[in-house]
């Protein structure tokens, strides 16, 4: 039988059953932690750690740690969202992200943090890298500009054997988002969609269905992200 703790974020009690992830955790009791890389029931990856809080202290990742009894959490303060902001701002120089010319403008992750922190010009300079493009699979084009290296692809779209369609390759500088063509020439429509969706930026995009979301019907038109946890629980 699954054993539940209790815990407090910002002061507000909360619980959730001990190993829980605590951003999943604080969704259930409507508290929103932003999230890139994270995603319910994925092994954590812990890589934009855009989900830093502070626990009895010290700065954790949210989407690596689970819950325990009697922790005290700090969501909202001036320095966690400063770092929130810092990183997104960060992610927006290292790529390509002119939002008003891509296709997920509306519906992305990291334009939608963008708003909800306010970022208007960036405290680090362009780094304008430029990485090339693929667009040889028959269903997927990829814009490497902007993949901001979360592992979604890698750790949610697989084949009927299980095997990974997307993997990283190099390191450092040189790292960058493959697609294994091969299996990519079997990919249903709905896989391919599916590619898409869970890319929290413009990096995977499905061939031929481009802007079919027309403005004031995208997912971030009218509503800011993380207000569906939250006014989920009022």
């Amino acid at each position: 039988m699954s054993e539940t703790v209790k815990f407090t974020i910002d002061g507000k009690e909360c619980q959730g059953t001990k190993g829980q992830l605590l951003v999943d955790a604080a969704a259930d009791n409507g508290v929103y932690i932003p999230v890139l890389c994270h995603m319910r029931d994925l092994i954590p990856a812990g890589s934009c750690r855009i989900c830093t809080v502070k626990i009895n202290g010290r700065n954790m990742a949210a989407c690596t740690t689970p819950v325990e009894e009697g922790m005290a959490i700090e969501n909202n303060s001036d320095e966690l969202t400063d770092i929130r902001k810092a990183i997104v701002e960060m992610l927006f120089v290292e790529g390509n992200h002119f939002c008003p010319a891509c296709e997920k403008s509306g519906n992305c992750d990291l334009q939608a943090l963008g708003y909800k922190y306010q970022m208007m010009v960036p405290r680090f300079p362009y780094a304008f890298e430029r990485r090339d493009m693929d667009a040889t699979s028959p269903k997927i084009f990829l814009e490497r500009n902007r993949c901001i290296f979360c592992k979604r692809c890698v750790r949610v779209i697989k084949d009927n054997e299980g095997r990974s369609i997307f993997a990283f390759k190099g390191r450092g500088t040189t790292l960058q988002i493959n697609i294994d063509k091969t299996l990519a020439a079997t990919m249903s429509d709905e896989l391919a969609q599916k590619a898409m969706d869970i890319c929290p930026v413009g990096c995977i995009l499905k061939k031929e269905v481009g802007f079919i979301d027309p403005i004031g019907q995208r997912k971030y038109d009218k509503k800011v992200i993380g207000s569906d946890i939250e006014n989920n629980h009022q």
